[in-house]
């Protein structure tokens, strides 16, 4: 089975809701993955101005050019 991200939106604090193929939805809270990282080029998606810039790319979510992704099936599990 294929998975892919259909649609992303964010939400607030961090949170996004994302829609999959196969027409399921989850809520992502991404705040303990961010406040938890420890590389900068992580830290720095704490600014939720910068964090909200998001773009959806052949089914999968990235920030500034795969600077931070991650793996569809997880995502679509409830997991980061």
């Amino acid at each position: 089975m294929i998975i892919s991200i259909t649609k992303a939106e964010y939400i607030h604090d961090y949170k996004i809701k994302f829609s999959f193929s196969y027409g399921i939805e989850r809520i992502i809270d991404f705040s303990e993955f961010l406040t938890n990282a420890r590389n900068p080029m992580t830290t720095k998606y704490l600014d939720e101005k910068l964090f909200s810039n998001f773009t959806i790319e052949y089914g999968d979510i990235i920030w500034n050019d795969y600077e931070m992704c991650f793996p569809i099936w997880d995502l679509h599990e409830g997991k980061i």
